[in-house]
Order: structure tokens, then sequence, then C-alpha cells
């Protein structure tokens, strides 16, 4: 029998705890349920869920929060769930380790549509042809002659779309519609803040982010040149 994928439901509103769980147990997906912020982070360390849909405002401690100590030690992908946010607050949670913002009130069955894509990324596979460079689907994981880069899910995406086309020219907006093709309330700007951080840890390793290079008024690409500079 095929393993079922495990999702955690973060939401102290048992309301609409229990409509996503309805949908989601009918879509086939194992369930835990979790109301408490502070319950949160040690639950994930021990069960290691597929992935996670979390609210911000929990009780004893916040959904920013939470998603901050889990991006201590797991890149599990973590969609968070909010009465209203702004693009400013979006960027900011992006910068902390989100893969998407799903905002209240929201259809349950986009929710299930949305994890299945997640889900459908993590399995794709990506295979790494340059010495310098693997790149670990299964895994999510990203090493730069031999140092990993510890990125999110979406980084992860973001960096693998460029990097199995080098130096093609990717607008935001197609890098936007490639790691999130249902959101359609996102401006493409917050690919600006993913690139940021990916090239944040590149520089960490002591290799020139210039690996991920911005072209003026057209988007980024990957150029393997800058991978020895």
């Amino acid at each position: 029998m095929e393993e079922k994928n495990h999702i955690l439901i973060v939401e102290d509103d048992f309301d609409i705890a229990e409509q996503v769980m309805l949908f989601f147990k009918a879509s086939g997906f194992k369930i835990t349920h979790i109301a408490d912020g502070a319950e949160v982070v040690s639950w994930v360390r021990e069960n290691g869920p597929d992935a996670i849909l979390m609210d911000i405002m929990l009780p004893n401690q916040d959904g920013v929060v939470c998603m901050q100590q889990i991006r201590e030690f797991s890149m599990v992908p973590i969609v968070m769930l909010t009465a209203k946010v702004s693009e400013s607050d979006r960027l900011k949670g992006l910068e902390f380790g989100a893969d998407d913002y799903v905002c209240k009130p929201f259809s349950a069955a986009e929710l299930v549509m949305r994890i299945k894509a997640i889900l459908r990324r993590c399995s794709a596979p990506v295979v790494s042809d340059t010495p310098d460079i693997e790149v670990n689907e299964s895994q999510l994981l990203v090493s730069l002659k031999g140092q990993s880069l510890s990125l999110t899910k979406v980084e992860f995406d973001v960096f693998a779309m460029l990097y199995n086309a080098p130096n093609r020219v990717f607008s935001r907006q197609q890098i936007l519609d490639h790691i999130q093709p249902d959101n359609f309330d996102i401006s493409d700007r917050v690919i600006d803040s993913h690139i940021k951080n990916i090239r944040k840890k590149i520089k960490n390793i002591d290799i020139s982010p210039k690996i991920v290079e911005s072209v003026y008024g057209a988007g980024y690409r990957f150029n393997e040149q800058h991978i020895n500079s």
C-alpha cells in the first residue's frame, strides 16, 4: 500500500481546522492537528511531516516563531495561514522560510491543490552533471564544492529551475509561475526576496553569488562560469 503524505495542520480555530482536515482526509492524506503553538516545534522534530499548514496567530507561540525554529533543523514545506497580510509582511515571512501564504477566508479545496503541487515538486527528479554542484531532489539539498546551501523548499525550487537551464534568462513572473502556479495574489517581486536569500547562502560558503545572476530589466539566470570565482 502506498504511504500517505503526512500533513500537520496548526490552527487554533477548531471550525477552520475541522473543515481543512475533512478535505485533506478525503484526498487521502494523513493528518495531525495541533492548536497550541508551544507544541509545534517539538512535534515536528519528532515526527517529520511532509508539509505544514500553520496559522500565524496561535496561543503561547505565534506561527512565525514556530517557523523560524523549525527552519533551524528542517526544510519541510510550510504554508502560512493568515487573516490578512500585506506584501511587505509576505516578503518578511518568505525571508524567514515560508513557502507560501494563504489568506483567510480560503477554499479548503484550493489549499489541498496547493499542497499537492508542492509535494509533486518535491518528487520531481533533478539530476546534476556538474562535478562542483550536487542537486539532491529527494533531500532538497544543493551542495557547491561539497558545502550545503541549506535552502528552503521554495529556494530549492528556484535554484533548480535556473540550474536546469544554464544561461537561460527567466523573468520573475516565469519563476513565480513555476514555483507557485496557483497563487494569483502575490507580486512577482517576492522572487527578489528568494534570490536574495539564495545568494546570501552562497556567499556564506565563500562562493560567488553571481552564479545566480541578475539580468537587468529581464530577470535571473544560472551562470556556472562564476562557480570558481
